[in-house]
């Protein structure tokens, strides 16, 4: 069955079209700038397989010189759309100096060195390629054998892009027609494929992107912007997995506003909540970076420190002070920020309840002591294995040691034997 290259070309231009506009209208539509990246790039691909190969003939060298070079624009389009997609500022420079050297290698090279043409314009596709794999490979926050069909990807596009242009002007003689060329019907159904491919695999990362960040959201308070009790949980969960491997210690330490009651009575929940979010800063900026917090309940904050109790008491009383001394004033009056703090340290793998339940206790006595002040658990606190174990090995020991008084004073039949 023979396939009429012209035909293909003009579907694989109204399909690269139709779908360049569908991520254009989802790129408006979500917010996302990244597609409208990918959304223009597919609109100026279709412009120029559709004017190379229908109109082409008709067309003078100059404008089949444009042609080409809007082709390249096309590729560092996509590039500068996977910046785009991971928060990247777009190289503006870099989208126009592939065109700019195919331009000068045109007018530098004489007419008859098409193949050294053709070796540098594929080239410059195959740059455009590496840095657009690059920029979606060096996203961290995915393992590498699920990046690197996102990475095969963009290799793809350059190539599908670009290389029917490059080939047919290769291979084809001038007694060829488009149309019996075996190489152009390939590379147009590869075209059409790719181009339905390319898209799925867009919407994918898309779709990813979007799962995170709902996770992610899941895992905040909306408030404070910190986590909220599932977050801290899961992250303290992690740190201390973490350090039990390193066999380090970790330390907890639960925060609780004094007198937030009051606050929110007086002078209304918009300013709890300031009074919220002032709280939740200067735990962030007291506490290290590798430190977690949280906002546990209402006024009740907690912290994951991975160090020993000696200095996350350090850490714990540097927050008290500057919370005290942030002097908060409204409607002229001032309102107290103090905060009452209670700190457990215990060994690794010492579950994070138990540290928490211990923090709590110590908070408590905290309260009881005056308020605006930092109290350490009195008891190291076991983890809750470790307190299994020792359960378990207290009723083997009592087991052992009711054994002999059920058995009898003196062998069975001995008495009658007496």
């Amino acid at each position: 069955m023979s396939l009429d290259i012209s035909t293909l070309y003009l579907v694989a231009t109204l399909l690269a079209a139709l779908l360049g506009g569908m991520l254009m209208y989802f790129g408006r539509k979500e917010g996302i700038p990244a597609l409208d990246w990918w959304g223009y790039a597919y609109l100026l691909g279709a412009t120029v397989v559709a004017l190379w190969a229908l109109a082409s003939p008709a067309l003078p060298d100059v404008a089949g010189l444009a042609i080409n070079a809007l082709g390249f624009v096309a590729c560092g389009m996509v590039w500068n759309a996977a910046r785009v997609f991971h928060g990247r500022a777009p190289n503006w420079p870099g989208l126009f100096v592939g065109p700019l050297a195919w331009i000068a290698t045109i007018v530098s090279l004489p007419s008859d060195a098409i193949a050294l043409r053709m070796t540098i314009g594929a080239g410059i596709v195959a740059i455009y390629a590496v840095l657009t794999a690059f920029e979606l490979g060096s996203e961290r926050r995915k393992s590498m054998q699920r990046r690197w069909p996102a990475m095969l990807v963009p290799l793809l596009h350059g190539g599908v892009l670009m290389l029917p242009i490059l080939l047919a002007d290769l291979l084809m003689t001038p007694e060829q027609s488009a149309s019996g060329n075996i190489w152009m019907t390939i590379f147009a159904v590869e075209l059409v494929l790719y181009a339905v491919g390319t898209v799925f695999v867009i919407f994918m990362l898309v779709s990813d992107r979007t799962v995170r960040a709902h996770k992610t959201a899941a895992s905040l308070d909306p408030l404070t912007g910190l986590f909220n009790r599932r977050g801290f949980s899961e992250a303290a969960a992690r740190m201390i997995e973490r350090e039990a491997n390193a066999g380090r210690p970790v330390s907890a330490m639960i925060f609780d506003i004094d007198y937030f009651k009051s606050v929110n009575d007086r002078f209304g929940h918009p300013a709890g909540d300031e009074l919220l979010k002032l709280f939740a800063t200067l735990v962030a900026s007291s506490l290290r970076i590798t430190d977690l917090s949280g906002r546990i309940g209402g006024e009740e904050f907690a912290a994951l420190l991975p160090c020993t109790i000696e200095e996350a008491m350090i850490a714990a009383e540097r927050v008290r002070e500057s919370f005290e001394n942030c002097g908060i004033v409204v409607d002229e009056e001032a309102i107290p920020t103090t905060v009452s703090i209670g700190v457990a340290g215990g060994p690794a793998r010492t579950e994070l309840e138990v540290l928490l339940a211990a923090a709590d206790t110590a908070l408590y006595q905290a309260k009881r002591g005056g308020r605006n002040r930092v109290i350490a658990a009195t008891e190291e606190p076991l983890s809750l294995e470790t307190c299994r174990r020792r359960l378990a090995a207290a009723a083997s020991r009592g087991a052992a040691a009711e054994r002999p008084s059920l058995m009898p004073s003196h062998p069975i039949g001995a008495g009658a034997i007496a």
